[in-house]
């Protein structure tokens, strides 16, 4: 039998349907700067430097890890893709940026066009909440690197912001204060040591009576934005810094704005920890100096601010439904 490329495992024809399910999700993403339609070899997107003095651009590359199996075993395909784009996003908001467009890089071992078509979905949506276009991207099949049922996805975001508006930390001094605003749960990160030690004990249809929903519905929440309420505040308040919780955990994170000479002393008793965190600690008999390394424990936006503007910038944070509180303070 002559092989073919389909023999090797790459299907074209699932190549080209998927193409043909994800134009809709990506066109509807579509703004007056977008110049191209999908399917050209690049995104065309018209930039308008008559709206800023000095713009500069800022770029963000990331993935969401092992949040990926949880989406693979049970189906779920259309969250992973908010997730991406709202991790992006907030990774180029705190430095005082507005994104323009988004990029997504899609790699299966079969691919599914019905799954890749939920993930872009899930990238539209999280889009035109954020006020960015979807312009392009790049789906790969790769048999024999990835089992047939897993896929991996990353995403780049491409952002502006006045060169006199980057939020860079540089204005930090001691006694400042740090205001945390409450994550939804684990958003993209320490997967692997949450389902490391909760899929030892439950199954992720099992319903969690501290949770009140399902393990896989508590581990597939939506990363949250934060675009509007950085914009609220970058509008209102001297913003010295902010910082996104990922990997790392609250500390790790928000040490990468702070000068050098300077230190954070935390109130880690200002909150209570979600039962989410509590679940996996317990599970795993995981110390509290783990979990804070790994996990965002609850917070998932730290803002760096003079202690003059901390009941203006809670007051603004009830406004749009966020509920901060004062976490720590600079050294």
């Amino acid at each position: 039998m002559n092989e073919t490329y389909k023999s090797s495992g790459v299907n074209i024809p699932a190549a080209e349907d998927t193409v043909n399910k994800i134009k809709e999700f990506a066109r509807s993403t579509f703004n007056k700067n977008v110049l191209a339609e999908i399917g050209h070899f690049g995104g065309l997107f018209s930039f308008e430097p008559g709206k800023y003095k000095s713009p500069v651009l800022i770029s963000s590359v990331d993935g969401v890890g092992t949040k990926l199996k949880v989406a693979i075993d049970t189906g779920i395909h259309n969250t992973i893709g908010q997730d991406l784009v709202n991790h992006c996003v907030n990774d180029i908001a705190v430095c005082g940026a507005e994104p323009l467009f988004f990029l997504d890089y899609m790699a299966f071992g079969k691919l599914n066009p019905d799954t890749a078509a939920g993930i872009v979905e899930g990238f539209s949506i999280a889009c035109k909440e954020n006020g960015c276009a979807l312009i392009g991207g790049e789906t790969a099949e790769m048999p024999g690197l990835y089992q047939e049922s897993d896929y991996d996805i990353s995403g780049t975001i491409v952002g502006v912001v006045e060169k006199e508006s980057i939020i860079d930390g540089k204005n930090i001094k001691s006694g400042d204060l740090l205001v945390g605003f409450r994550s939804n749960g684990l958003h993209t990160n320490g997967y692997s040591l949450a389902r490391k030690v909760l899929l030892k004990k439950f199954d992720l249809k099992t319903h969690i009576d501290s949770l009140n929903i399902t393990l896989s519905e508590e581990l597939l929440k939506v990363h949250k934005s934060y675009l509007k309420l950085i914009r609220l505040l970058k509008e209102n308040v001297e913003v010295k810094g902010l910082a996104h919780i990922t990997g790392g955990g609250i500390i790790g994170n928000t040490m990468r704005i702070v000068p050098k000479g300077f230190k954070i002393k935390m109130h880690w008793g200002n909150w209570d920890i979600p039962p989410i965190f509590k679940l996996i600690m317990e599970s795993g008999d995981i110390s509290k100096e783990e979990m804070r390394k790994v996990f965002n424990v609850g917070i998932g936006l730290v803002a760096i601010i003079h202690r003059s503007d901390e009941e203006l910038t809670l007051q603004l944070a009830h406004e749009v439904k966020e509920h901060p509180l004062v976490i720590g303070e600079i050294e």
